[in-house]
């Protein structure tokens, strides 16, 4: 049985894809601020969105996400956020923003073997070999040993390890907690230890800067909120996919903005991971039984 469209996954799609346009605005401003501001200042800055789009989704649906079965779990997610964040961030500071968009990718990889090994996950030899492209298509856009390498490169992979295993934390807690209280905790915990910072690294925003840190802000908080609700409303196997837009946004952000153009070994490297971590996502669905004479 095949799935068809329903108004539901067609109103998640749309939402997905805006979400990812909202991230890949947020993520072009922190770029572009990252060359005057301290990385732990603007992070701090992208969780306050973060927060306040939790809380948007908080008095727009009326739920009390302030309660957790697994508070330590509930934390520890919190962290590996606030510090993947906060290196991605540092890698924005040095490489092509497009080159960190796709490198980030490589998180759905890393959830799978992460998945394997604390969730005894069963993989098959397809998805390893998907998970070995990607890696290797991450390999060709950083281009180790050439005179384009930088060091960021390792730190935007480090980035997507902590992503994904704040993913693999939120699978665990999929039958504890609702999706609502895995983010409100994650951003509450994000701005909590944010916050105790800020007096050793904050920098005076001067008032042409004020309006773009709040853009900065709400893209991050509206992006947040997007996502979630079209987790809500639509199939995850359905949306999912849509997160690789966010590299179309990110590449014109990057040519419009600062000039880059992206060459041919991030082309190919992006679209090796893309193309591998489509299929390792196709491969992750639910089998259903097929009924009928096909």
């Amino acid at each position: 049985m095949t799935q068809t469209a329903t108004p539901s996954n067609a109103k998640g799609i749309a939402l997905m894809a805006l979400g990812m346009f909202s991230f890949g605005s947020a993520d072009t401003i922190a770029k572009f601020m990252a060359g005057g501001y301290h990385p732990l200042q603007i992070v701090g800055i992208r969780q306050t969105g973060l927060l306040v789009g939790i809380t948007l989704f908080v008095m727009f649906t009326r739920q009390n996400p302030f309660h957790t079965k697994a508070p330590k779990m509930q934390l520890f997610r919190g962290l590996c956020a606030t510090v993947s964040a906060f290196l991605f961030v540092i890698g924005l500071r040095y490489i092509p923003l497009t080159d960190a968009s796709s490198i980030a990718f490589v998180a759905p990889f890393f959830v799978t073997i992460l998945g394997v090994v604390f969730l005894r996950e069963q993989v098959g030899i397809r998805r390893i070999t998907a998970i070995i492209a990607g890696f290797l298509g991450t390999m060709v856009i950083i281009r180790p040993g050439f005179d384009s390498f930088h060091p960021a490169y390792l730190v935007v992979i480090v980035s997507a390890f902590l992503f994904a295993t704040r993913q693999v934390i939120s699978r665990s807690l999929a039958g504890v907690d609702p999706t609502v209280t895995t983010v409100a905790f994650t951003a509450l915990t994000s701005v909590f230890l944010l916050a105790l910072v800020q007096p050793f690294v904050w920098k005076p925003i001067p008032r042409e800067d004020v309006i773009l840190f709040m853009v900065y802000a709400a893209c991050s908080g509206f992006g947040e909120f997007l996502v979630i609700k079209a987790l809500e409303i639509a199939q995850a196997v359905v949306v999912a996919p849509l997160q690789y837009t966010m590299i179309f946004w990110t590449t014109g952000y990057g040519y419009l903005i600062f000039g880059n153009i992206p060459d041919i070994y991030t082309v190919i490297g992006a679209a090796i991971i893309i193309a591998s971590g489509l299929y390792t996502l196709q491969r992750s669905r639910p089998r259903v039984t097929k009924v009928g004479p096909f």
